[in-house]
């Protein structure tokens, strides 16, 4: 799904928690560590561009795409300072078109689990697969069943700025889907406030399906990590990290 406006408008205040640089770097290790630390590096789903610029200049070329214009525009606006020379796509990852291929690509913060529909997320891994040579990597993180049925389902979050109020509520976990719910408070004055609404779901997959629709698409997954970590996932791990090789 894409998010429009309103959330895009203040998403990066509300996900200063993610560790944007910590993460950037985590992803780099695990490439080099499986070969890959030079060439074309693809971030799927890129949102608003923060990881993607503490990506550039670490000896990729940067290919950042992401289905939502609102959230693209805030990515062009900081690969524009940090990579002038990155392509910027306004493309879904189940209808990714490339120009060519690619020697790795990452898709994180749990945009995966956007994708509400087992096929969707077959569908996903097929076309980024498609254009990254083989030998190349895919990397990407979920959030787990765990988070959404013990940490997410039914529960309701706030989160307020000098200027905005963002109030997050999850349906009840059904199948590993969450529905939800976000109002944004917005105002220039203090005193008058401007609502937003928006919605969308997420589901969480079962790991195994995770590997099988992989292997499936060509894939040989090569780790399997908590959250940050070069650990396997524990029980109540709440996001998981995938590092998988494109066989041919």
């Amino acid at each position: 799904m894409a998010y429009e406006s309103g959330f895009a408008s203040v998403y990066d205040r509300f996900t200063d928690d993610v560790e944007y640089a910590r993460r950037a770097e985590y992803l780099l290790g695990l490439l080099k560590e499986g070969g890959v630390d030079k060439g074309i590096l693809l971030d799927a789903a890129c949102g608003t561009g923060t990881l993607t610029a503490l990506l550039c200049g670490r000896g990729f070329e940067i290919i950042a795409a992401d289905c939502s214009p609102d959230m693209l525009q805030i990515a062009r606006e900081k690969l524009r300072e940090a990579d002038p020379d990155a392509l910027v796509l306004c493309q879904d990852m189940r209808e990714l078109d490339l120009y060519g291929t690619v020697d790795g690509a990452v898709c994180t913060l749990d945009s995966v689990n956007h994708l509400i529909e087992i096929d969707d997320v077959a569908r996903a891994f097929a076309r980024i697969g498609l254009f990254i040579r083989p030998g190349g990597l895919f990397i990407f993180d979920v959030n787990t069943l765990y988070k959404h049925e013990a940490v997410l389902s039914g529960n309701t979050f706030v989160y307020e700025d000098e200027d905005a109020l963002l109030v997050w509520q999850n349906s009840e976990c059904e199948d590993g889907a969450v529905d939800y719910l976000i109002d944004i408070f917005t105002t220039a004055d203090g005193v008058n406030y401007q609502r937003e609404q928006e919605a969308f779901s997420e589901r969480a997959y079962d790991l195994k399906t995770l590997k099988k629709l992989l292997t499936e698409c060509g894939f040989a997954v090569e780790g399997v990590y908590g959250d940050l970590t070069r650990e396997a996932p524990g029980e109540e791990e709440e996001r998981v990290c995938f590092v998988a090789r494109k066989l041919s």
